[in-house]
């Protein structure tokens, strides 16, 4: 059976039923916790930790591989599997959001998600 490696901040236990329905259809799910990427780390940083997961990745027998979180290593990592020949996914919502002004005047803003489907990138 195929793998769907979650590379996101969203573990799959936290998905709605639908989002994980359409997940099982692309390969049994595992969790791979998205990396603390940080935001000082230079350029060398952020690729040696692209090469980190990607050489964790391609343990796995033809994953599909859900990245979703910080740019530039989602960026660099989804260019690299995609040049190994690995099939990289994002997870699509739809987002309502409704913002209203409370008595003392602060804003608040609530979003609410659902999920539509995966798209690749």
């Amino acid at each position: 059976m195929n793998i769907l490696i979650n590379l996101t901040n969203h573990r799959s236990s936290k998905w709605s039923k639908k989002q994980i329905s359409e997940a099982e259809m692309l390969g049994e799910i595992t969790d791979m916790p998205f990396p603390e990427v940080d935001p000082y780390g230079s350029s060398e940083y952020i690729d040696e930790l692209v090469e980190e997961y990607f050489l964790k990745i391609k343990e796995y027998d033809q994953p599909v591989v859900l990245v979703q979180g910080e740019y530039l290593f989602t960026y660099r990592l989804v260019n690299k599997l995609k040049s190994a020949g690995i099939k990289t996914i994002a997870g699509c919502s739809d987002r309502r959001t409704v913002e209203y002004v409370d008595s003392d005047g602060r804003t608040t803003r609530k979003s609410e998600f659902e999920f539509v489907g995966f798209k690749e990138y």
